[in-house]
């Protein structure tokens, strides 16, 4: 195997992997050169940093190297190198990057080909897949943290924005009576019920459902999101809340929790804030 590897501005994206699919690449992937976040793109878009690395993959040397020889030919301007990709069984080297993870005193997060550490503990078996949410951002470790050190049991639970229902599902796992894994995203709401199944989840016990489908009170809310939406659902959050019900939200910066708290003040009451590296999980109880 060989990889084509050519720096670029995000404008040229498009343009240049037309051009390397045609050249007959087993694969063109896109990274960050400098490292640069994206906190909150718009909705129904694939965004890309403004410094890109693009990556084409070849089987062939000749390949490779024909590849690497008319690109440079047609876009002169553009920094390019090729080396070989050392041989490896990539799905093992992929499997071994995911290891079980334990939250609080109870809860662990263990992938499907790996035995439980203590098989006594709250197993949540989750694999990476159809949508966010394994365990390791810090945003979603906050709010796993925060359930295993809660009291669920007899609580109805809404994991809104649920991604792969991993805070839903961790609810069931500690007890909780009901939970409801909400998403705008229909792949998110897939992936909720095949991880549901995974976990042999009852289905009296789980609701999947989009937004204007949740229309009863319940008794606490996780809110694992960007401020943008988080902003905009205050009032949809109070009216779906038993009174003195808890909200607990993550996804934003540090820097975004005072702006946070004083627009839900009129509605909740601010109970805490917890931070992991530069993002924070704020509780609040409704009023």
């Amino acid at each position: 195997m060989l990889q084509l590897q050519i720096e670029c501005h995000r404008d040229d994206v498009e343009e240049l992997s037309d051009f390397l699919e045609e050249t007959g690449a087993l694969s063109i992937t896109f990274t960050d050169k400098y490292d640069d976040p994206i906190l909150e793109p718009e909705l129904g878009t694939t965004p890309l940093w403004s410094n890109v690395i693009i990556q084409a993959l070849y089987e062939k040397q000749e390949d490779a190297e024909h590849a690497s020889s008319a690109f440079n030919t047609q876009y002169p301007k553009f920094l390019t190198s090729l080396a070989a990709v050392p041989e490896e069984d990539w799905e093992r080297v992929w499997m071994t990057q995911f290891t079980p993870l334990q939250f609080g005193r109870r809860l662990w997060i263990v992938p499907s080909w790996i035995t439980p550490p203590d098989p006594n503990a709250c197993n949540l078996i989750l694999d990476p897949g159809l949508a966010f949410g394994t365990g390791t951002h810090p945003t979603t470790s906050l709010c796993l943290t925060w359930l295993d050190n809660a009291e669920l049991v007899d609580k109805r639970v809404v994991d809104y924005g649920c991604g792969s229902g991993i805070l839903a599902l961790a609810a069931i796992k500690l007890g909780a009576k009901h939970v409801y894994a909400v998403d705008i995203d229909e792949q998110a709401l897939m992936a909720s019920r095949n991880n549901a199944e995974m976990n042999q989840v009852p289905s009296e016990l789980i609701s999947v459902c989009f937004p204007d489908e949740l229309q009863l009170k319940t008794d606490l809310i996780m809110a694992n999101i960007l401020l943008t939406p988080l902003l905009s659902l205050k009032m949809r959050f109070y009216h779906v809340l038993e009174k003195e019900g808890m909200l607990v939200v993550s996804g934003i910066l540090v820097d975004q929790t005072q702006e946070l708290i004083e627009a839900y003040q009129d509605c909740f009451k601010h109970e805490s804030t917890t931070t992991r590296e530069e993002w924070a999980l704020v509780t609040f109880k409704a009023i």
